[in-house]
């Protein structure tokens, strides 16, 4: 047998290299003295993705993203960056930058002097300083307001000055926690594709800390859902919205009507309070099956009761919120309470003001059901 290529082999480790995660998270686990903040958490997070932690408050997500900077090291388990075990690092040895939602920005420097404030060491002579920042104030659109103090700038270019601060020496990780939060909506919306758009130009890997979901839905690569100190889901947007992995999923991302049931015969039957529906999903499991479904908004399909389908449900619209493109309707079917998506047009069509009767179809393809114990 003919000894292995040198080219080869350093071809296959190049592949490996590239193949790996270039963040690892193994069997982390975090307590404050009897609280357990998290549980043997596993993520793997590949170099260039966006990767957001989604859930409420209280579920951990800060806390994971503490310990990823050293700020909070976990108190089990094993953290990897770029394969170097960084799990009891102190935050100055590890390679990343940080964005937190006060922005935490040095109110007696200028634009320039915050940005430039942790380019220092024989690594960053003046003129490549001064380079770096002129770049950084280009890329973030704040060229003409570089002599400013932070006091003088709105709430979103602060938020860019310190996301160029957080970038300024070219870190391999950024971390941004809840950063958008303190910004109102028409803003926060402008500048997270900001962001996104930054952060795919320069191909940094990036971590953020949100609990708001549209959010995360709008700019993430993947998300990873968080409740109780456990990662719930890890998936693409889609993923997420359209096949969640457990109720607490189904619940809190997107909107959705709950439906509490049993599973009933003939196989693909539930029965909810007396109401029997069909459930695709509902065929494998067992008579008397204890089961939480759910189903989306824009998947309820409404008519006119004089034109009810086969199998619909009688209901009563009580209430009514108007999203622009899409008007969200509360409805009442017997024991049920439901929510559906449908637009002015067709609201007008169906005359489905509060008050009014419709007749409801809950597609067996779109029930999303889950036995009692997952």
């Amino acid at each position: 047998m003919n000894a292995p290529d040198t080219a080869m082999l350093e071809d296959a480790d190049t592949r490996a290299l590239l193949a790996a995660p270039y963040l690892e998270v193994h069997e982390v686990g975090k307590q404050f003295g009897g609280f357990v903040a998290l549980h043997r958490v596993n993520l793997a997070v590949q170099a260039g993705e966006f990767v957001t932690f989604l859930g409420p408050s209280g579920c951990g997500k800060t806390t994971l993203l503490r310990g990823i900077a050293g700020l909070d090291p976990p108190t089990t388990g094993r953290i990897l960056q770029g394969g170097r075990d960084i799990t009891h690092l102190p935050p100055a040895e590890r390679d990343f930058g940080i964005v937190f939602q006060s922005y935490a920005l040095f109110p007696n420097l200028t634009v320039t002097q915050n940005i430039a404030y942790g380019l220092r060491g024989r690594a960053w002579p003046k003129a490549r300083v001064r380079e770096r920042v002129d770049e950084l104030l280009s890329l973030i659109g704040l060229d003409e307001h570089s002599a400013k103090y932070p006091a003088q700038l709105s709430g979103g270019q602060q938020q860019r000055v310190a996301l160029a601060r957080a970038l300024a020496n070219e870190p391999g990780l950024l971390l941004l926690d809840e950063p958008l939060s303190a910004l109102d909506a028409i803003v926060r919306q402008h500048l997270r594709q900001e962001i996104r758009s930054l952060q795919q130009r320069l191909g940094v890997t990036t971590i953020m800390v949100t609990h708001d979901q549209e959010e995360a839905m709008g700019v993430s690569d993947r998300i990873v859902v968080m409740s109780r100190g456990r990662i719930e889901q890890i998936g693409t947007p889609a993923e997420i919205y359209d096949r969640p992995a457990s109720p607490f999923v189904a619940g809190f991302v997107g909107h959705s009507s709950r439906i509490e049931a049993v599973v009933d015969t003939p196989p693909g039957l539930i029965v909810a309070n007396g109401v029997r529906i069909a459930a695709e999903a509902a065929r494998s499991l067992l008579y008397g099956t204890r089961v939480t479904a759910f189903i989306r908004p824009e998947h309820i399909r409404l008519h006119r009761p004089d034109a009810a389908p086969a199998g619909a449900l009688e209901a009563t619209v009580t209430g009514m919120e108007f999203h622009g493109p899409v008007v969200r309707l509360s409805l009442e079917a017997g024991p049920l309470r439901l929510l559906a998506s449908l637009t002015p047009d067709a609201l007008v069509a169906l005359a489905a003001m509060p008050g009014a009767e419709v007749a409801a179809v809950l597609p067996a393809e779109h029930l999303m059901v889950f036995p009692e114990d997952v």
